[in-house]
């Protein structure tokens, strides 16, 4: 007898709930009353090989269940909140009855693959800097490691793009899966900066192979009129990595320790390609499939649609980039405490992955990708104008979620611009040169903001200026995209 998901859910649920409870009720006294930090470090542990599991079982219960997405969100959300488990599996219980097991969904598997790249990501943010420092890295070498990350990426992500288009982006997605997790591993070997330079390359190039081959399977098997939905869905995960792998890395790694934290990440991505293996390895495109498929005018890889898509991939993280410099500084400024500056990204990142997965994503198939990209382009650069005027709590909470309507509109429509305009036999070459405009762009984001000589205001002003400005020049060009053969 098979279990259901959605059993297998609420067990790992409830044993993710019971330990958070040790963790919280027990474990922290024991170390700050009592001084016994051993407690913490055997619990955070225990707890964080709970939730790994518990994240899996999330994963397989939306690939098999094909429920709405919230779902899956509200289900990660439960996991930092004491009773949470508790409270959900009441729900769990209910839906358990009503939600049949599905035919394999490849698409979830895709979604999930991505959520993993960026999972990966953003989980670094809260604790590279002070893992650094704690093995002896100057403020010099600290800087170093994080930006080298990117470089270091960019060149993982075009291989992986030439490599995709001549072996298929399945190989190319099980390369990235085993070698990223593996190099998450070698954190636990680092003592010292050089070491930690070496893991920092290797980390980013094996980890550049995931998502430019994530995307090319994703598009390659999708008919034309449901693009710009599964983009958006796409978009989704994303969303979701940057507000849970930040929360789950910096509470973790509190508890336990940086390498543990990377060591959950990694057994993440063994098991997906564990599920890679047995099921899209199976995977054919259909006739109808290839017949509806996106074939441009031209087979040009570097026409007027594709290097659009690529100054938006780049505006995009460069904007992403000026937002992580200049808004923790602002905020400090204002006299408000730190942790608003990593709400305000919540923020954005919440009201991003609403307008995913809600209805509104309907809005990609219906209207022109350089409208939508040209709204989405010209309300990140108002934010970021605002963000500089901006003094109270409510305005900071309204311009970010203007920015993170910005945000949400401008991801799907370089992605739809990008597919429109190359042929598949292109698609995977085309995707590597996209996500290396995007490192591209976080590096240029913070680098080029400290170089210049410009205080937190007209930092903000000088990245809001560019970003209208590529706005504009896309709402000016719209006749030049290249427009599929019918």
């Amino acid at each position: 007898m098979r279990i259901h998901p959605i059993y297998l859910l609420r067990i790992t649920g409830l044993f993710d709930g019971i330990s958070l409870l040790v963790l919280l009720g027990i474990a922290m006294p024991l170390k700050y009353v009592w001084g016994l930090e051993i407690a913490v470090t055997i619990v955070g542990s225990i707890h964080g090989g709970i939730f790994s599991l518990y994240t899996l079982a999330i994963l397989y219960a939306a690939i098999r269940i094909q429920w709405n997405l919230l779902w899956s969100a509200a289900a990660l959300t439960a996991a930092f909140i004491p009773f949470g488990n508790f409270l959900l599996d009441w729900k769990l219980k209910k839906a358990q009855a009503k939600y049949g097991v599905k035919p394999f969904n490849y698409a979830l598997l895709v979604y999930s693959i991505v959520f993993f790249s960026f999972f990966d990501l953003f989980s670094q943010l809260p604790v590279m800097s002070t893992f650094a420092t704690s093995v002896g890295a100057s403020s010099f070498i600290v800087g170093f490691v994080i930006g080298l990350y990117s470089l270091s990426n960019t060149l993982g992500n075009i291989l992986s793009g030439i490599m995709t288009d001549k072996v298929g982006p399945f190989k190319i997605l099980m390369v990235g899966l085993l070698l990223s997790s593996g190099a998450l591993l070698l954190y636990h070997f680092v003592e010292q900066p050089l070491f930690l330079i070496i893991v920092r390359i290797i980390h980013g190039f094996v980890a550049g192979l995931i998502v430019p081959a994530a995307f090319t399977f994703s598009a390659n098997t999708t008919i034309n009129d449901q693009q710009g939905k599964k983009v958006a869905f796409t978009g989704t995960f994303v969303g979701l990595a940057a507000i849970i792998g930040p929360a789950f890395s910096g509470i973790m790694a509190s508890k336990t320790s940086v390498p543990f934290v990377f060591t959950c990440v990694a057994i993440m991505g063994f098991s997906l390609a564990i599920l890679s293996a047995i099921f899209l390895s199976k995977y054919k495109i259909s006739r109808k499939e290839k017949d509806d498929a996106v074939v441009p005018a031209s087979g040009s890889l570097f026409n007027a649609g594709v290097l659009k898509a690529y100054g938006g991939a780049f505006f995009l993280m460069f904007s992403q980039g000026g937002i992580a410099y200049l808004l923790p500084l602002h905020v400090q400024t204002l006299g408000y405490d730190s942790r608003l500056s990593g709400t305000l990204m919540s923020t954005f990142g919440i009201i991003a992955v609403l307008i995913f997965v809600l209805p509104t994503n309907r809005i990609f198939d219906r209207v022109s990708s350089s409208s939508t990209m040209a709204l989405g382009i010209g309300l990140m650069g108002l934010s970021q104008l605002l963000i500089s005027q901006s003094t109270t709590t409510v305005t900071l909470y309204f311009v970010l979620g203007l920015y993170g309507v910005g945000f949400a509109f401008l991801f799907p429509s370089i992605n739809m611009m990008l597919i429109k305009a190359t042929p598949a036999e292109l698609r995977g070459k085309a995707y590597g040169y996209f996500y290396a405009f995007f490192s591209l762009g976080v590096v240029a984001g913070s680098s080029v903001l400290g170089w210049l000589p410009f205080n937190i205001t007209e930092g903000f002003m000088f990245t809001g200026s560019i970003l209208l400005l590529f706005a504009a020049f896309v709402a000016l060009n719209k006749q030049r995209d290249l427009a599929p053969n019918h």
